[in-house]
């Protein structure tokens, strides 16, 4: 199958009076991918790494679920759903809503396939499915929960430190004053409730889902969740947590690479989305194999 550069190649041999070939490339491969797997598929991306930072609607949030009622529309359920995703996550209340959907859907037969990135929330929902493809390029992250932009277990470590300080020094009072009076009163109890969430959920989703199966699922699960949700332990939410490592946790994984033409239609897949941000004004994409897609774009500069 195509490398980047070969599709790259495919797509500008296809482009006709200035208008791009990159969604028929992509619904091309997205249709021998759902041959070769006889499973439904559904692509949930987005342009994050090809966006600045504060461009809005990157994230998951509550409209992704509209783009997935739209894919699964008219398929054939009992043949289970692979959702590739690619995202740098998002609302924890939106990831949520669209398990429960995706779980009702397809009676809880899905796997995720991650080409390059799912972080966040993407991991929380890729915890949901009953076992993960990943290559060895592939990385999950962290789960800790941020609320403002701020990791919400810093902030509860923050207010103790401050806490034994004061303690040991009363005279401090006044620079702890200065650091944690920047929180609002009830900001310390969303942090925890926020952490006792994501933790809860994700626990019973790998209980009912991945590790059903499994007579230790509940030791299991807390240990995967302790880990991914320890922000002390993995040191930043950027983290890139490789396919090794989260065999290591005890998640399914299964190896991109044991199957060479499943392998290089994934990648393939990925390189035809990833051209779409590049030459295009998408920012999300919510696609199935049948082309039928829900497309978000920003308007481009002159246009």
């Amino acid at each position: 199958m195509p490398s980047w550069d070969k599709v790259l190649e495919q797509i500008q041999s296809k482009q006709t009076s200035g208008r791009h070939a990159v969604d028929n490339i992509r619904r091309a491969y997205l249709s021998k991918l759902h041959t070769h797997t006889k499973r439904n598929v559904i692509a949930y991306y987005s342009g994050w790494l090809s966006r600045p930072s504060n461009t809005p609607n990157l994230d998951i949030g509550d409209d992704d679920k509209n783009g997935f009622m739209t894919a699964v529309h008219n398929m054939d359920r009992a043949k289970g759903l692979d959702l590739i995703l690619h995202t740098p996550g998002g609302n924890i209340a939106a990831t949520e809503s669209i398990v429960d959907y995706l779980w009702r859907m397809f009676n809880k037969d899905i796997r995720v396939i991650v080409p390059q990135l799912a972080m966040s929330a993407g991991t929380m929902l890729a915890c949901a499915a009953h076992s993960i493809v990943m290559g060895k390029q592939s990385n999950l992250g962290p789960i800790d929960p941020h609320l403002g932009g701020l990791a919400a277990q810093a902030v509860l470590e923050e207010f103790d430190i401050a806490v034994e300080a004061i303690k040991k020094e009363p005279a401090s009072i006044p620079l702890w004053q200065t650091i944690v009076g920047k929180y609002h009163p009830t900001f310390l109890l969303e942090c925890k409730q926020s952490i006792d969430w994501s933790a809860d959920i994700v626990s019973e989703w790998l209980r009912n889902n991945m590790l059903s199966g499994n007579p230790d699922a509940d030791k299991t699960s807390k240990a995967i969740v302790g880990f991914l949700g320890d922000h002390a332990g993995t040191k930043t939410h950027s983290r890139h947590l490789s396919i090794d490592q989260c065999k290591a946790l005890g998640l399914t994984i299964i190896d991109l690479e044991a199957d060479p033409t499943f392998q290089d239609l994934v990648l393939t897949v990925h390189h035809a989305f990833m051209h779409t941000f590049g030459q295009t004004s998408a920012i999300k994409i919510i696609e199935n194999h049948k082309g039928v897609a829900t497309v978000l774009a920003i308007a481009q500069a002159g246009k």
